[in-house]
């Protein structure tokens, strides 16, 4: 009779488990991207993707992207190298993109190794800037500097040049407030954990497009 009893606990569990979804984790950067650095901004993307090789339908179809909450197609490529941004309860999934045109979008579908297709754009307002972006984004959440960064990211100059004189350096942010965005620069206020405001100008990105700093999106 416990034999039974055991064998219908082990089923009723399986049961549950099985009903169980697992919920798809938020995708933000963590680290800088070396790989695709050349992007223009952001473009958001549903949940059915045809990627071709060329900005045209009658080209080459490279892959077809599928995802929801709990899954995502193609394995080979997965949700951390297409995704910039993924936020499911958000309904926030952005990826890089490299050009755009009056119909399609060039995408960086892989973000491991810039690899890059093109996809018919749905709507011309799913597609910011990264100025428009860090303006909306970075205003609203502020700043976080990426792990692996150079160190001299964390000195902040009186104007927006690398000879500028560098007038405070950050240390343990608590805060990293986004004032304004210009060229490669950010004017930001800081409040370090001694709670002192600072202000001055940080290198956000690298000459050639690596990202040192990002919103923090949460």
């Amino acid at each position: 009779m416990k034999r039974l009893f055991l064998i219908f606990i082990l089923l009723l569990t399986g049961i549950f488990f099985t009903g169980l979804k697992i919920q798809a984790k938020d995708i933000v950067p963590v680290t800088p991207n070396i790989s695709s650095v050349r992007t223009v901004g952001l473009y958001q993307v549903g949940n059915d993707i045809t990627i071709y090789k060329e900005p045209d339908e009658n080209s080459m179809i490279l892959y077809r992207v599928r995802w929801d909450k709990n899954d995502f197609f193609p394995q080979e490529i997965g949700e951390n190298n297409f995704f910039t941004i993924f936020m499911p309860n958000k309904d926030l999934a952005l990826v890089s993109a490299t050009d755009i045109t009056e119909d399609w979008v060039e995408i960086v579908y892989d973000n491991s190794t810039g690899a890059t297709g093109w996809i018919k754009k749905d709507d011309p307002y799913k597609f910011m800037t990264w100025i428009n972006f860090y303006n909306a984004y970075g205003k609203k959440y502020g700043l976080k500097l990426l792990k692996g960064a150079p160190e001299t990211c964390k000195d902040m100059k009186a104007s927006p040049e690398d000879e500028a004189k560098t007038i405070s350096v950050i240390n343990v942010p608590h805060q990293i407030k986004l004032v304004v965005v210009r060229g490669n620069w950010a004017l930001v206020s800081v409040y370090d954990l001694d709670k002192t405001p600072k202000t001055g100008y940080i290198r956000y990105r690298s000459d050639s497009g690596v990202r040192y700093y990002f919103p923090a999106v949460k």
